[in-house]
């Protein structure tokens, strides 16, 4: 069987539009509903990108469901659970896949996710034109945050990420992004 390729995957979405789906190494791989807690965090996560990006029209932040074509020899299609393009590199939005890196990126681990598994992701997007990528633990309350060719970085709850090199001046602070209890 010869690999599947970004047509194939459109073609797909197409005939089954509740499923969400990523094209790696020429397969197709279902995303299961992540659960409760870590779309809690990502939804989280991007309000405090949106709530300081949008109001400076620095670029765009996308949800778990925007596809990046990767320049990769394969074209993987993959969707970070969180985004940030420079709006110089997107002027204008597509209802395609966005044949663009973002410069951001952030993925949640999900009580099913294999952190090796989205290191992995990670370094996929870095090696093919992100500037960093964020790994983001609900349960330890833990992020690393990974640059190409640099060690990665750990915070921890309460600590700020900042990530001047793309966003001078953002700031978020670890303890606002965890689900709440009431």
């Amino acid at each position: 069987m010869s690999a599947l390729t970004v047509k194939d995957l459109e073609h797909l979405q197409r005939q089954n539009p509740d499923y969400q789906m990523e094209l790696v190494g020429g397969e197709i791989i279902i995303m299961s509903p992540s659960g409760l807690e870590s779309d809690e965090v990502a939804a989280a996560i991007i309000a405090q990108l949106s709530n300081w990006i949008r109001p400076r029209r620095l670029g765009r932040v996308t949800a778990s469901s925007a596809g990046f074509i990767l320049p990769n020899t394969d074209h993987d299609v993959r969707a970070p659970d969180a985004a940030f393009i420079r709006a110089e590199r997107l002027k204008k939005t597509t209802e395609n896949y966005a044949e663009v890196v973002p410069d951001l990126i952030f993925e949640v681990k999900s009580k099913s996710d294999y952190l090796t598994k989205l290191r992995q992701k990670i370094q996929a997007f870095l090696t093919t034109g992100t500037q960093i990528g964020v790994l983001v633990d609900p349960r330890t309350r833990t992020i690393e945050v990974y640059r190409l060719n640099a060690e990665k970085m750990i915070l921890q709850d309460g600590e700020i990420l900042t990530v001047p090199e793309v966003l001078p001046g953002w700031e978020l602070p670890l303890s606002e992004i965890w689900a709440p209890e009431f």
